[in-house]
């Protein structure tokens, strides 16, 4: 019965139209019936006269049909019921995510537990004014678990869940975004009266949340500004007689970069930053998605957790899936170590290239990337170098891959540095080894020069001591120029020291690039054996990857 009353409620528009169609089909068979018995009675001439009449109004009657009626449902589909977002299917937004299957967003879940607690207990929710919050904005990187977050809340709660996406709000018609915001909250309405209470989430807010502006002259900028005032108008509606109904947003920029009107008090007053997980959460993910796979034991999830640095959850699944098929393609049923290493590269840096380099260009290549290595290595304050190869992926004839100890949110004086002698190591590389360069350095310049001058014009790095986050616009030519020579000393310091350092260790660079061409590829382990062999030792302050998995 409530299914009944919901449908009634949702769809009376089409009954209403259905009901008037068939009354005037069911009036028609009677009139034209009454109408035949009284048109037989009639006089011969006036029964050729009103025949005549019939013939030319009966087609034309039906040729208006083609166009009137195609056209009214057209208009109908598009702004009464909202488009697609009109033929939202409410029993299967449904959802089953236990709160225990959210694994790697314990802070997130902090936030969200509190929603859930006051959906949960209206007792709670009277002590504490009797309103809820009825707007909560998730903000954080792609892959995080946004979605799946406002699934178990859903759950946890025993509420449906209204499933939407901001893209559906923008539409080719002028008015379509707001007639099909007006259709979710018509059908949350319903919903929420017949469950006693309904859950709209909505991802990727920002496709129609940006600050509103003035139009360009084609309409669609005003036809975005009346969506948020629509949005804006249901979420104050809301707030006063409808306790039943939370709106869950999510979205993965920041939070400047939506329309202020929108995150005021009152409308959205929950933010749940959802960030990346660090290394505990990494290792229970990667139990979590390896528990549903037959895997070696001798797998090491610490030493994975440590190598996924800057990983969110939806890499971490790609790579544990990406090894069960590389497993099944080597005919084992069984996942191993070397699986999840070339999973790791697949996920992180693609598909190796077709392109097919000659000895020359190899060759060139080793040197660049052995350079890099080495600074990696000898220098780094964090970084450990894990593979160097020269397989092109992606664009890039070669890498080196390295990685952090741990997760890094700031960085001082010394890594900054270390990170530029490391961009400018293939350049120092290739001209002791061959005189001159190659156009391969052009993005290691460009990555060196954006960490000098931000050093010298933002930090108050800079060997002349000037402070400030300058702008060029309110700077004297003089500052300008003094700025510009702290960037370039910087620079050449760097340079310099880059090139003593390989000068001083060139037999270990010869050894190791040749190593690095004959073999394409060199990991850990054999990195680790090229650097020993010449009693070359690692930057302090780094673990070693058997150290790391100690640590487990």
């Amino acid at each position: 019965m409530k299914k009944f009353i919901l449908f009634i409620r949702l769809y009376w528009v089409r009954i209403l139209i259905t009901v008037v169609l068939i009354s005037l089909f069911i009036g028609a068979i009677v009139f034209l019936v009454y109408g035949m018995s009284n048109y037989l009675s009639l006089e011969p001439w006036s029964r050729k006269q009103i025949a005549g009449q019939m013939a030319m109004m009966i087609p034309m009657f039906f040729f208006a049909q083609l166009f009137t009626i195609p056209f009214y449902f057209a208009m109908h589909y598009y702004f009464i019921q909202g488009g697609n977002l009109g033929k939202i299917d409410i029993q299967k937004a449904k959802v089953n995510v236990k709160w225990d299957e959210v694994i790697g967003l314990e802070e997130a879940k902090k936030e969200a537990w509190e929603l859930v607690k006051l959906l949960k207990d209206r007792a709670l929710l009277k002590s504490v004014g009797g309103k809820i919050i009825k707007g909560t904005i998730m903000l954080g990187p792609p892959g995080c678990g946004k979605t799946y977050l406002a699934k178990a809340i859903a759950s946890e709660c025993g509420l449906p869940l209204l499933p939407a996406v901001g893209s559906e709000f923008v539409g080719m018609f002028v008015g379509q975004g707001t007639a099909r915001m007006k259709s979710l909250f018509k059908q949350a309405r319903a919903l929420a009266k017949m469950e006693g209470g309904c859950i709209i989430f909505i991802d990727e807010i920002d496709s129609f949340a940006r600050p509103r502006g003035a139009d360009t002259g084609f309409g669609g900028r005003l036809d975005m500004n009346a969506t948020i005032n629509q949005f804006l108008t249901e979420m104050d509606g809301l707030r006063n007689t409808e306790n039943n109904i939370v709106v869950i947003a999510a979205t993965n920029v920041e939070e400047h970069e939506l329309d202020p009107a929108i995150m005021r008090a009152g409308r959205f007053d929950r933010k749940i930053h959802v960030r990346r997980p660090n290394l505990k959460e990494r290792e229970q993910i990667f139990k979590l998605y390896l528990s549903k796979l037959k895997y070696a034991p001798s797998i090491n999830i610490n030493v994975l957790a440590r190598k996924t640095v800057n990983f969110s959850p939806a890499e971490i699944e790609s790579m544990v899936r990406e090894a069960g098929l590389i497993c099944r393609r080597n005919g084992r049923d069984t996942i191993n170590m070397k699986d999840l290493s070339d999973a790791y590269e697949r996920v992180a840096f693609g598909l190796k290239s077709n392109v097919i380099m000659s000895d020359k260009e190899k060759l060139w290549t080793a040197y660049h990337e052995t350079g890099h290595a080495f600074l990696y290595y000898m220098i780094h304050p964090t970084d450990d170098v894990m593979k160097a190869t020269i397989i092109p992926r992606r664009g890039a004839l070669g890498y080196v891959f390295a990685r952090s100890e741990e997760e890094r949110h700031s960085g001082d004086y010394n890594l900054l540095i270390s990170e530029i002698k490391v961009c400018i190591a293939g350049y120092v590389a290739e001209k002791i080894k061959f005189g001159h360069t190659s156009d391969g350095v052009g993005s290691d310049f460009d990555k060196a020069m954006k960490l000098a001058q931000s050093m010298v014009w933002t930090l108050g790095m800079g060997p002349s001591g000037i402070i400030g986050s300058h702008n060029p616009a309110y700077l004297s030519e003089e500052t300008k120029t003094k700025l510009n020579e702290d960037t370039q000393q910087i620079l050449q310091t760097c340079l310099k020291e880059v090139e003593d350092l390989l000068r001083k260790n060139w037999e270990a660079v010869e050894h190791f690039a040749e190593q690095l061409y004959k073999k394409e590829e060199l990991d850990y382990d054999e990195i680790e054996a090229v650097f020993n062999k010449f009693g070359i030792q690692r930057a302090k302050n780094k673990l070693s990857i058997d150290e790391e998995s100690n640590l487990s």
